[in-house]
This record gives structure tokens, sequence and C-alpha cells, in this order.
């Protein structure tokens, strides 16, 4: 069983880069998980990805955590491929994704199963000790902050537990290369296997611990 339609359907139109596909293999994955615990995302932005994980994650009477500082990632910010003039908060200047998130968790009737953590991965990451049955990577995708992430989180993976990584582009001229340098040594760790491949979504279980 998939993400239901009603759920699907909102998570297709909710704001993000996500295609469609990874967001399908995104819910699947989710919903393989077998081992007991919360599941964990690096990086919400506006809530797509939300949807997809939050809607697996009611049905199995789980929570999602959905860390994000809301301020956009480097690709987001002005003059950068990703930037949305529209999400900068004028009084500020600065990003503020936080009302978008929240009113698509709210219209997707997720909010008693995504938790918001609004802050910085390492500072979060410096006091977390849940084990989690899923880690999505999806935040900052240049050099330090994609290897932070990585060193901070996947520690938390239990065995046989999922890790997900987006934007896994071996090819350099199909993007940029943190997110495939951190999937690199996930599985040079030999702790993780490989179990699919949708688009630039990798779906890995771990197997043994280190990372």
């Amino acid at each position: 069983m998939s993400l239901d339609p009603k759920l699907l359907r909102h998570a297709e139109a909710a704001r993000g880069f996500m295609p469609p596909d990874e967001g399908v293999a995104l819910s699947e994955a989710a919903e393989a998980v077998s081992v007991p615990g919360p599941y964990l995302e690096v990086g919400s932005y506006c809530g797509k990805s939300s949807v997809y994980l939050g809607g697996i994650a009611k049905r199995q009477g789980r929570v999602l955590f959905a860390l994000d500082h809301h301020r956009g990632s480097e690709e987001n910010q002005a003059g950068w491929e990703h930037h949305e003039p529209d999400l900068v908060d004028d009084d500020i200047g600065k990003m503020d994704t936080l009302p978008i998130f929240r009113r698509t968790v709210h219209d997707a009737g997720l909010e008693g199963t995504v938790v918001a953590l609004v802050g910085d991965s390492p500072t979060v990451g410096a006091v977390w000790d849940i084990p989690l049955a899923l880690l999505f990577i999806d935040g900052g995708h240049g050099h330090e902050p994609a290897h932070r992430d990585y060193e901070t989180w996947v520690p938390h993976v239990k065995v046989g537990g999922t890790l997900l990584i987006h934007d896994v582009f071996p090819d350099p001229a199909d993007g940029g290369r943190p997110p495939y340098e951190i999937y690199l040594r996930a599985m040079e760790s030999g702790a993780f296997r490989e179990v699919d491949v949708t688009g630039s979504l990798r779906r890995l279980e771990r197997i043994a611990d280190g990372m």
C-alpha cells in the first residue's frame, strides 16, 4: 500500500524540488521500514517531502521529525538557481519557509505526526540521542553542510534502518558533488547496502554499525 491518493495529490502540489517519482519512492522506502523508531528528515523546505514521509509515518503510528532552520540552503539564496523571491521575509531580508511548511503540513492533516524542529542541523544534532528507523538527508548541498549532516545524523540510524540521500548525481554535469560524496562514504563504510535507486534518490539499509 502506497501513500493514499489524497495525500499523494497534496504532496505533488506542495512547493519543492522533488520530482513525483522520487517522492513516491520516498514513501515506498518509509513504508518498507520494519524496525521501530521515528523518522527524521534533514531539510524540509516547504514540506513536500514531509508529506511523502509523514503520510506513511501516520499510518504506522510513528513520528516524523522535520529538521530545518527555514532560512533556505545555499542554492535557495538570491542569485542562485533555486531562489524563490516570494519566500523572502522583506522585513529582515532573509528566507522564511516556515509559514509555508506549517500550512503544507496542516492542510495534509499531519500536524499530529510531523514535528517541526526549527534550528540548524549541528545545533540540534549535538543534543540528539534518539535512535532512528529512517533518516532522509536533503539539507545543505555544499561540501561542509552535507558532510556535517552525514557525520551528525548517520550514527543514529539503527541496524536494519533506512538511510535516504537526495540529489545524488554521479555525473558532475548533472548536479553538485557533496550528496554523491556522502553516498560514497556510506557505501564504502561497509555499514550500508544499497536497496534501490530512483532518479537522484538513493535508498540504503544499515547492515552493521559504523559510518
